[in-house]
């Protein structure tokens, strides 16, 4: 535990609003440091609300491809800094396979003229250098994935063996959890999305962070009590993500219906690995995804998520969950079996007959599940209740700084 750890005290959070107004009022220039921008899915929602949080904030990220539309809706009037990647020519199509230049550039970034900083980091973010004097609150997504735990799932499922690509990966990855754990003291303050993160944190990087779960945009999702025959799977369609799983597992189930919601790095395989009864619906826009989540008989998620804002956004739909136990899941799902108002199932081997159990364990069983209870269930990840965390946070880190 760091020394600003220790001397960070709660305090009350109408103290906290009003701290939190008296910085703003002095028109503090905030510095938020971001890893990636590269679509606006859900750390891209978290910045988003941190920017309307905080009016004067700049925004610096390594690489920046959200469109004029989407940046006139979400980040109106903030200004974005980019790294001379961002400049490289096509560098959209394999700025991911840049992440062994990634700690170079984050730490060229100059935030010491700013009053502080905020990190919205699942990688490279909070590395980036400040002052001693200068307040550095980290908003955790997750720490580096495929530099920790998961290194080997990327591995395999990039079939990178012991060859020469295979050793240069696996060096780079030492590397860089050389540099993770390192820098890991820079933030004064963390805060994990999830329970599952903070666990990580104190594992990884021995240090301790508050939850503060990632704000989930309520009152402007549909509620639907009656649902439709068909299970969705919804996500950026990434290995982690194990949509391959909920397709085998459906594959099985062939008088069960699936649409798969999404597109990325593994659509072509997924597409040519699913039967007749699994429907790729691609990338929606916002109105027909939301109707076709809301309208669902439940959603279905194998993968690891460190918290999963499409999985509480279902909630809010009145959508129940099958989902794997470990990650975010297990924080936002209350769980058949175990829960007075159950939300979902939880299954907890990462495999394709887990998966068929679940979803006929919620047929069987599923009565109990009401799309209210999960309405209910999902109100606790409001943005108001986002805001008002990480004025209270900042508030407190920016009380403990001023005092040394």
């Amino acid at each position: 535990m760091t020394m600003a750890e220790r001397n960070v005290l709660p305090i009350e959070r109408a103290d906290a609003s009003a701290m939190m107004q008296q910085v703003l009022d002095r028109n503090a220039r905030i510095a938020i440091v971001h890893d990636w921008c590269p679509d606006f899915r859900g750390g891209e929602r978290v910045l988003a609300r941190l920017c309307r949080i905080f009016p004067n904030a700049e925004v610096f990220t390594l690489f920046d491809f959200l469109t004029p539309e989407i940046k006139a809706e979400h980040f109106p009037g903030v200004r974005f800094h980019t790294s001379p990647a961002n400049r490289l020519p096509m560098v959209r199509r394999y700025y991911r396979s840049l992440f062994f230049l990634c700690p170079f550039l984050i730490e060229q970034f100059d935030v010491t003229v700013y009053d502080a900083v905020i990190s919205s980091s699942a990688a490279f973010a909070r590395g980036v250098i400040t002052r001693p004097d200068q307040p550095h609150l980290s908003y955790v997504h997750s720490p580096v994935r495929y530099a920790w735990d998961e290194q080997f799932s990327y591995l395999a499922q990039g079939r990178l063996g012991w060859g020469p690509k295979g050793l240069l990966c696996r060096y780079l990855f030492h590397r860089l959890r050389s540099w993770d754990t390192r820098t890991a003291n820079g933030p004064d303050l963390m805060l994990a999305n999830s329970s599952y993160v903070r666990g990580r944190i104190g594992r990884i990087y021995g240090r301790s962070a508050e939850v503060v779960h990632p704000p989930v945009d309520t009152d402007h999702l549909p509620y639907v009590s009656k649902k439709s025959d068909h299970y969705v799977a919804a996500s950026f369609l990434a290995p982690y993500k194990r949509t391959d799983l909920v397709i085998e597992a459906f594959n099985a189930m062939p008088q069960r219906r699936l649409v798969v919601i999404g597109d990325g790095q593994q659509s072509s395989a997924l597409r040519r690995l699913a039967g007749p009864n699994v429907e790729f619906a691609g990338f929606l826009p916002r109105a027909d995804y939301v109707q076709t989540v809301a309208s669902a008989r439940a959603m279905v998620f194998a993968g690891c998520e460190d918290f999963g804002i499409a999985l509480a956004e279902a909630q809010a739909c009145g959508t129940p969950l099958v989902a794997f136990a470990r990650g975010g899941a297990a924080d936002i799902v209350a769980p058949l079996g175990r829960a007075p108002r159950p939300t979902g199932v939880l299954f907890r081997r990462q495999d394709v007959a887990a998966v068929i159990e679940a979803v006929e364990r919620f047929e069987t069983e599923g009565g109990a599940i009401t799309p209210q209870a999960c309405r209910d269930n999902a109100m606790r990840f409001s943005e108001q209740r986002f805001d008002e965390e990480i004025a209270e946070a900042f508030a407190r880190l920016a009380v403990q700084i001023a005092s040394h």
